[in-house]
């Protein structure tokens, strides 16, 4: 809810400048979760093609809400929310979970706890959410009804298997989970670290903000390259889809990282950095914090019940 106004501005600022082609993609993504939206046709009324006059970020802001009300910094926002949800909830399950069983097996102070919980638990999300991110997708770029839905989803799995729902898994896995693996580390550690230098026998708001947000910039940076190679190959499917082009075969995560490179150099690899680490490292910290208060207030809050019932 936060961070999505700063996505929809950037897209805006980037059709004025570069308008979208008819069935071209555009990336929208708001920290917590990426869109694939294909442009409609040059009569569409969608958000992301809206005229605009803007000279820079504020005045963007500003001429959004004056002329198109406040609510038009959240356009694209109930996706998120219908995929974040159940995201969240396995991811941040998981992860509480296996690390209490990791300590009692490892010991509590083990370091490779962190990595080894993070990285499991958001190997199983993933898993568990690809199929509903292949049909959100299809609902926004089509916009079927249930039944329509449900015709073309069992027409893919008919045609190519049940396998199909999960195209694109292994290039969101190579993002995501090394992502969660360094994310929890650093922020383990980061946060420890903290608490004793104040003094804290439990992280406040702050110590898990701060921590969140430094964690998160440095999973960002080192796992740039995948998010890269990830869109590329969202937005090359999307359109021969949208285009009628047929697919070509080099789709593997490394011919295409191959490809980039060949074509744009090793910054290619790096494209987007500056804009993801502005929405990452806000997003996480939001998220981690108010999760850590969430968990402090109501483990406060079950002490207080049990001692006066």
């Amino acid at each position: 809810i936060l961070v999505t106004p700063l996505d929809v501005i950037k897209t805006r600022l980037q059709a004025q400048s570069n308008p979208f082609s008819k069935g071209k993609c555009f990336v929208y993504s708001n920290g917590l979760m990426d869109h694939i939206c294909v442009c409609d046709n040059g009569d569409s009324k969608a958000w992301y093609r809206k005229t605009g006059h803007f000279k820079g970020t504020l005045d963007a802001f500003v001429k959004i809400i004056q002329i198109e009300g406040i609510k038009s910094l959240w356009s694209g926002l109930p996706p998120t929310l219908i995929m974040a949800l159940p995201t969240t909830v396995i991811y941040f399950t998981c992860y509480d979970q296996l690390s209490e069983a990791l300590k009692s097996r490892l010991g509590k102070d083990d370091e490779h706890i962190p990595v080894l919980a993070g990285s499991l638990s958001r190997f199983g999300s993933v898993t568990v959410v690809s199929p509903l991110e292949l049909i959100r997708t299809r609902m926004q770029y089509r916009k079927l009804s249930y039944k329509q839905l449900y015709t073309c989803v069992s027409s893919k799995v008919a045609a190519d298997g049940w396998l199909s729902l999960w195209r694109g898994w292994s290039s969101t896995v190579l993002r995501d989970v090394p992502f969660s693996a360094m994310y929890w580390y650093n922020y383990e550690r980061f946060k420890k670290m903290i608490c004793e230098e104040v003094g804290a026998h439990e992280p406040t708001f702050f110590i898990a903000f701060t921590s969140g947000a430094a964690s998160g910039s440095i999973a960002a940076v080192i796992t740039q390259p995948f998010d890269v190679v990830k869109t590329h190959r969202q937005t090359e499917l999307w359109e021969s889809e949208t285009l009628k082009i047929p697919q070509k075969d080099c789709t593997s995560t490394w011919a295409v990282m191959r490809k980039i490179v060949a074509k744009n150099g090793i910054t290619g690899l790096l494209a987007g950095i500056i804009p993801r680490l502005f929405k990452v490292a806000p997003a996480c910290a939001i998220m981690i914090s108010t999760y850590e208060y969430g968990k402090s207030f109501f483990s406060h809050l079950n002490e207080k019940m049990k001692q006066h019932p």
